[in-house]
């Protein structure tokens, strides 16, 4: 993997980098992990593959996208909409090129914000958000047509432990030994969105704690209204994780995207620049797979909203850097 941190793009990152710090946060890079990550990920324009407003073939937007490939080399993207009863519904689709996607199977009214992990012995665990009584779901596949036809075989709706109000926005960041380990929000003190993370064990047990470390590394920049998805990945041997945070309630204009590295504890704030200069970025999630020219890439994708959007632009945007 050849390294994309030449010295215009350090130069570059470092001006992003000491623009408009809050008197909480730091100049300096959260690690050198977070400085490539958005070396990569930081201009849309750069990108050698891209495409804003993301629909299926039904034409439903493809909100929230998240991503992976099946050995196979048919990627999956699971996503959510709003449809005509309005309420969210999350959906899972197939495509061979990240541009057209043929959606498989709808997981039904009241889902949204899904998350996918392959389990390591063929099969699939799908997490989401589920109302009412906002709660996290998980559902496990035992192969991938079971996955496509919405066929579960094992099924558990968390209990809120953390809030009386709502947890979501789950991402799956391990399936081992039966062991799902996750990440979510949960609304504190049923006003703003915090960070939590849970283990479901065997799909019977469940325990969610709140993570105040990584709530900490975003509100030194000055996050003060709602802090919720993210997306984990390893890039160079260390874990960063991809987070929105709001700076201000109720201003959905005001959604930023961060690289948080749990090792230092820190986040950076990073500045997407796309085509049309658009403002506001939420729902992070970020993807190592192979691209469609058969190369090693990393692959962004982030909610568009319309506040702040560029004309074209809002919606889901997805992109990819070769490595």
């Amino acid at each position: 993997m050849r390294s994309l941190l030449r010295s215009g793009h350090l130069v570059a990152l470092l001006v992003v980098l000491v623009t408009a710090v809050p008197p909480g946060a730091s100049a300096e890079p959260a690690s050198a992990a977070t400085a490539r990550l958005a070396s990569l990920v930081g201009d849309v324009r750069e990108a050698d593959g891209y495409a804003y407003d993301l629909r299926d073939d039904t034409g439903r937007t493809m909100d929230t996208a998240q991503i992976i490939r099946t050995p196979d080399g048919t990627y999956l993207a699971v996503y959510h909409s709003t449809l005509a009863d309005g309420r969210f519904h999350s959906a899972v689709a197939t495509s061979t090129d990240l541009r057209t996607w043929t959606r498989r199977h709808d997981f039904g009214a009241g889902t949204s914000q899904p998350t996918l992990a392959a389990d390591g012995a063929g099969g699939y665990v799908l997490a989401y958000e589920k109302d009412p009584d906002n709660h996290i779901a998980v559902r496990g596949y035992v192969d991938l047509e079971a996955l496509l036809a919405g066929k579960a075989a094992r099924a558990y709706d968390a209990p809120r432990t953390l809030s009386r109000c709502a947890e979501g926005t789950p991402d799956i960041t391990s399936v081992h030994d039966g062991t799902v380990e996750l990440t979510g929000h949960y609304r504190a003190r049923c006003d703003t969105d915090r960070q939590l993370r849970a283990t479901l064990r065997d799909f019977t047990t469940w325990h969610a704690e709140p993570d105040q470390r990584l709530d900490r590394a975003l509100e030194a920049w000055g996050t003060s209204g709602n802090i919720g998805d993210r997306s984990s990945l390893e890039l160079g041997g260390g874990e960063l994780v991809l987070i929105e945070g709001q700076r201000r309630r109720e201003d959905f204009g005001s959604w930023r995207t961060y690289a948080y590295d749990p090792a230092t504890g820190r986040a950076d704030r990073l500045t997407l620049r796309t085509h049309g200069a658009s403002q506001a970025f939420a729902n992070p999630s970020a993807t190592l797979l192979t691209d469609p020219e058969g190369h090693p890439a990393l692959l962004v994708s982030v909610f568009v909203p319309s506040e702040g959007a560029a004309p074209g632009e809002a919606g889901q945007l997805l992109y990819w850097r070769e490595l």
